[in-house]
């Protein structure tokens, strides 16, 4: 139960990120790649890595370190919060 509400939960944050400004429907793939590594990952620096590499490998397009930190810690909040609820 934790997992599909974490899940819905950062998927969500991730697709109103929207980093390249093209629309919350555009990064489905994206998203699902961020959430699988968010399910092993609870270093911000370490997933905020990931985000930056699966977003630009998709877009090439560059996306500053510290965005990609921002959105990381929001991700972990999400997944500690749901962990909480169990």
């Amino acid at each position: 139960m934790e997992n599909i509400l974490m899940n819905k939960s950062a998927i969500e944050l991730l697709k109103q990120w929207d980093p390249f400004h093209i629309g919350v429907d555009n990064y489905d793939t994206e998203a699902a790649d961020v959430v699988a590594a968010l399910q092993g990952i609870d270093d911000p620096s370490k997933l905020a890595k990931i985000i930056q590499t699966v977003y630009e490998h998709s877009f090439e397009q560059w996306i500053p370190f510290e965005k990609c930190v921002e959105i990381s810690y929001k991700l972990i909040a999400i997944k500690f919060e749901a962990k909480c609820i169990v």
